[in-house]
């Protein structure tokens, strides 16, 4: 058989980057059964959050409702009671002016962005080129890949803070460099922030939403890990809602991520835009998520969960996961970023040695999985030190696999530097 040519759309979406090496990873790990799982985002299996899920499945399955989840295609923008449910959740909760107008679901988030990537940046119809600007790095590993056309990334280094009284550090966005043009199609952020954990202020996001009112351009969030659900933030912040706001929510982090369900919030025009190309691509979205979720909307039962069960349990693991670390490394050189939220913990080993592509390699080696920092600094006019220098790495799997992947990670980083010292 020959070799077939494959286009600049298949070598953009090809093997080599971060997300698929990431999937790969995980899922020959998972194949050999051995590896300690320190690097994906897949969510805990919560015992409370399951029983909620599979009380409603056996309600589902026992009523007549079973027949139309499984059996009939809704309309592409998503299930009609559960975006009623959802805008009457967001209006009763936050106060916002939002309808099912506003509202269309998607196959996950990672679809979500990339139909708002490339419905929003690319060629223009008069020939110029718009791009997606980040006002921060390092963000989601999953966004690097999904432009139709090359180079629609832009990104700010971010200014870095450091609290002595407690040991952590801090990305900040440098508004002094973030300059919006006329080649800007939209700004997106995730909050929190995918590797890091980093919490955005509510200065920092009335900030951001004055830059896009003024220049005309969406501001995305990514709201995979924030509030209302699955609210895995340890920080008290406000939801931000405008006229020119992009919301994206996902069931993934809530304990549903076989289910592939992502809601998207915005204006009109987007979510019909979205809706339409949801239709060309997938015909109609995945059913099993919407319903499962619609009667937590209805009741607010999703608020008792979230709040109750789902933020608890991660902040408890998040803590833990820092003062295993601090026990690990003792005098090993290492920084953390504070964990406001998410499910991971973003480590910097100061000018270590060798770079964290190379450190991940010893660590799978020696069984323990994580991410290696570069893959999360894309769109960058020149490269920044902590691309070399840093992991991701998760606190949400089990705890003793946690543990001992610590252990192994900072045994492995003290060979580098004692290596460096001869």
């Amino acid at each position: 058989m020959g070799t077939f040519a494959i286009s600049q759309f298949g070598q953009q979406l090809g093997p080599h980057s971060g997300i698929v090496e990431l999937m790969d990873d995980l899922g020959v790990a998972m194949a050999q059964g051995n590896m300690l799982m320190m690097g994906g985002g897949n969510p805990a299996i919560i015992p409370e959050v399951v029983e909620v899920f599979r009380q409603r499945m056996q309600a589902i399955a026992a009523g007549p409702e079973f027949d139309r989840m499984v059996s009939i295609y809704d309309p592409p923008a998503g299930n009609a009671k559960t975006l009623d449910a959802l805008a009457g959740l967001l209006q009763e909760r936050f106060g916002w002016d939002i309808g099912p107008e506003n509202l269309a679901v998607t196959g996950g988030g990672q679809t979500a962005f990339f139909l708002l990537f490339n419905l929003l940046a690319g060629p223009q119809t008069d020939g110029s080129i718009k791009r997606i600007l980040f006002p921060l790095a390092p963000e989601y590993i999953g966004y690097a890949n999904q432009g139709l056309h090359p180079d629609i990334f832009t990104t700010i280094p971010p200014r870095v803070d450091h609290d002595e009284t407690d040991g952590f550090f801090k990305y900040r966005i440098d508004f002094d460099r973030l300059t919006i043009d006329d080649s800007i199609g939209a700004l997106c952020v995730s909050r929190p922030t995918n590797p890091t954990g980093n919490v955005l202020t509510d200065a920092e996001m009335d900030h951001l939403a004055s830059l896009a009112a003024e220049h005309d351009v969406p501001l995305i969030i990514d709201n995979a890990y924030g509030a209302p659900f699955p609210n895995i933030i340890f920080e008290e912040v406000t939801p931000l809602w405008t006229p020119h706001t992009i919301l994206t929510l996902s069931l993934s982090k809530l304990g549903l991520p076989g289910t592939r369900t992502a809601f998207v919030a915005g204006p009109p025009e987007i979510i019909q835009a979205l809706s339409a190309a949801n239709c060309v691509l997938s015909l109609a979205n995945n059913n099993v998520g919407q319903y499962l979720v619609r009667e937590l909307f209805e009741n607010r039962q999703l608020f008792d969960l979230c709040e109750g069960i789902v933020r608890p349990y991660y902040q408890t693991r998040a803590q833990e996961a820092v003062r295993w670390v601090r026990e690990a490394f003792g005098e090993t050189p290492v920084n953390i970023h504070r964990p406001e939220g998410a499910l991971f913990l973003w480590l910097r080993f100061p000018k270590l040695p060798i770079t964290s592509k190379q450190l991940y390699e010893r660590l799978k080696a020696r069984r323990v999985l994580i991410i290696p920092g570069h893959y999360f600094f894309f769109g960058l006019a020149e490269s920044h030190p902590h691309a070399h220098e840093c992991i991701r790495m998760t606190y949400s799997q089990d705890p003793k696999v946690v543990q001992e992947g610590i252990a192994i990670l900072a045994d492995e980083v003290r060979k580098v530097y004692q290596q460096d010292q001869r």
